[in-house]
């Protein structure tokens, strides 16, 4: 079978026209593919060429932007052979190698693959950009450890103190590249923690906790102390719990890193959070929100004043969905502040306050100080206290939009934490404009789930909920996701607007029952639920509703 040529398979494709192959064969430099070229020459994008190649080849497409690449495969392929060829090894499977290549044409690259592994190859198309950042990535880091004097897979004893003489250029590196991965991997949260003979680099992503490197332990105090000092931290306090911040660019975009060091019986642990204060707020159709449930949080945030509550556990999106309320309101004629711990998202024209407990800057005193400002919309980032919630309740009362969060596990339930917090009933019932309720669940890899027939009890569960379901969608798990089924988070609400009779219920001081009983006759549709019609959509799985909701 003769081999495909890249210009006759977009030609085919009608990606590119006749004269414009030949001005590229013309135009092309010396060591430059036909399609760098074309690239270069705008005819077409890499994305376009790859698909074009993926569909006429059958070589899928890999994103390699959230992918975690086995190491141990790093070793089997030098990386000048990568840089060579734009290529990176990601795993083995049995007897084959999978690998990621720029050019899916590039035939030689596999048998030289063969040749230098043993394995099979297994190829796969990633954009050139995506792979040369993995191999500085990957490779960089074995660099960097060989700079440290650390060889890796090798009995490693802990250091001693007049052993601790290495450079402190190669540390800041591997910590550079750690945030650096991590951020690529649009990770939430970075987790070191030191083990009995080595340190375990984590990775929390889409909610998930993943193991992504291994250290010797003898390089924990020096790479303990390198964080300390980019967060102003004290290095010499090694027994009591720390905080500490870092603001820095990583590729272009704007990181800012809360840093928590706690000792630990093996040594100090350090939990670093990552917001990226560079992008933009979602707006409010992209969060999940079903149409009439976005149609009810517009009619909430629509009113002169009141209070939206934003109700969830840790970690379930609360604050995004503030900021995507704060991205529709924001207009020239509206002065809009917010008191935040911290400020996740610098919004342009809102007036952000930082909450700074070391010079008593609390929620309560922002607030306070913010209504003197004349503001028309308030955003409070979270109603922890008595204090806030009263100042909160009556600024909605006097005029003011407020929107705030709140740790209840439902919309009903937020109304009896406000009353547990010793707020007059009468108080809520007239400045309470809605509750909503969140959680966030993880969606499947687009490219790899697939559809399936429900189990006997996933279709009693959907019946429950008034639900028909002929076909559910599982996670297989490809190199798209790493494997994992599941790639990115979506929101699923329980979304409470207060009418007139629930009103009158809480400033009655209703029991629950009542309260839910209200809820469900306006038409509130439950996190299940909600849950259930993003599985039925295929948005999701039925495991991970499940994981966050209750039956």
């Amino acid at each position: 079978m003769a081999l495909k040529r890249i210009g006759d398979v977009l030609l085919q494709a009608k990606i590119i026209n006749q004269k414009q192959l030949n001005d590229s064969l013309k135009k092309k430099e010396e060591n430059e593919r036909l399609g760098e070229t074309i690239v270069r020459l705008e005819y077409a994008n890499e994305m376009q060429i790859l698909k074009a190649l993926e569909d006429s080849t059958g070589v899928q497409r890999v994103s390699l932007m959230n992918f975690t690449i086995d190491e141990n495969v790093l070793k089997l392929v030098d990386e000048s052979f990568c840089r060579r060829n734009t290529m990176i090894p990601l795993r083995i499977e049995g007897n084959r190698l999978m690998f990621a290549t720029s050019d899916p044409l590039d035939f030689a690259v596999v048998e030289e693959l063969r040749l230098i592994t043993g394995f099979r190859p297994k190829m796969f198309a990633a954009p050139k950009n995506e792979i040369n950042t993995q191999i500085e990535k990957y490779y960089g880091f074995t660099r960097t450890l060989e700079a440290l004097g650390v060889k890796q897979n090798v009995s490693i004893d802990v250091i001693t103190e007049e052993e601790d003489d290495y450079s402190d250029t190669p540390m800041v590196n591997l910590v550079n590249q750690i945030l650096t991965s991590a951020v690529f991997q649009r990770a939430s949260d970075i987790h070191i923690d030191p083990l009995d003979d080595k340190i375990v680099v984590r990775y929390r992503v889409d909610g998930v906790l993943d193991t992504v490197r291994e250290f010797p332990l003898k390089i924990l105090h020096q790479m303990i102390s390198r964080i300390k000092v980019m967060s102003g931290m004290d290095i010499t306090e090694t027994r009591v719990p720390q905080d500490g911040r870092i603001q820095t660019a990583i590729k272009q975009r704007n990181i800012d890193l809360r840093i928590s060091t706690l000792p630990t019986v093996r040594g100090e642990k350090v939990v670093m959070r990552i917001l990226d204060i560079s992008g933009g707020a979602n707006k409010l159709d992209n969060i999940g929100l079903s149409k009439k449930e976005e149609k009810l949080v517009r009619d909430m945030i629509a009113k002169p004043n009141g209070i939206v509550l934003v109700s969830g556990p840790t970690g379930s999106g609360k604050t995004t969905t503030l900021y995507s309320c704060l991205a529709e309101l924001n207009k020239p004629n509206v002065n809009i502040m917010t008191v935040e711990n911290p400020v996740e998202l610098k919004m342009e024209g809102v007036n952000q306050i930082q909450v700074e407990t070391d010079v008593d800057l609390t929620f309560a005193k922002a607030l306070r100080s913010i209504l003197r400002q004349d503001p028309n919309i308030i955003m409070v980032g979270e109603i922890r206290d008595v204090e806030t919630a009263e100042i909160a309740i009556r600024a909605s009362l006097t005029g003011h939009l407020v929107l705030s969060t709140i740790h209840t596990n439902d919309a009903i339930k937020t109304v009896t934490r406000l009353l547990d917090m010793d707020i007059e009933p009468f108080l809520i019932a007239s400045s309470l404009s809605g509750v909503v309720s969140q959680r966030l669940v993880r969606k499947l890899c687009t490219e790899c789930s697939y559809d399936d027939e429900p189990s006997p009890t996933e279709i009693v569960m959907f019946k429950k909920q008034g639900l028909d379901i002929n076909t559910v969608r599982r996670a297989k798990g490809c190199p798209s996701c790493n494997y994992k089924g599941y790639a990115g988070r979506v929101g699923i609400f329980e979304v409470l607007p207060i009418s007139d009779e629930m009103q009158k219920l809480i400033s009655q001081n209703a029991p629950l029952n009542l309260l839910e009983t209200e809820a469900r006759r306006t038409g509130m549709t439950s996190i299940l639920s909600a849950g259930l019609k993003k599985v039925q959509e295929g948005v999701t799985s039925l495991e991970e509703v499940m994981k966050v909701a209750e039956e």
